[in-house]
């Protein structure tokens, strides 16, 4: 695709929707149109965990340890 959005080969314009990123050359080379990615974006530090995160991760483990419960007090009837 030429940079006015057009087909080289047959010079239709192509929908910028299904288009694909131009293939690279080299390993550490940037394909054309392809977001800009430095070393910086890559370690900036993830944020705190959200409090309703926590709260679900709470609930879930509440839950699945009184599912164990219920699942060792099966095995140990069925004996």
């Amino acid at each position: 695709m030429t940079v006015d959005g057009t087909c080289p080969a047959c010079g239709r314009t192509v929908d910028p929707g299904h288009g694909h990123r131009a293939p690279t050359d080299a390993p550490g080379e940037v394909a054309v149109n392809a977001p800009a990615e430095t070393a910086a974006d890559a370690s900036e530090p993830l944020g705190p965990i959200p409090w309703h995160l926590k709260l679900l991760a709470g609930a879930l483990a509440l839950y699945l340890g009184y599912r164990a419960w219920q699942g060792i007090e099966w095995l140990a009837h069925q004996f």
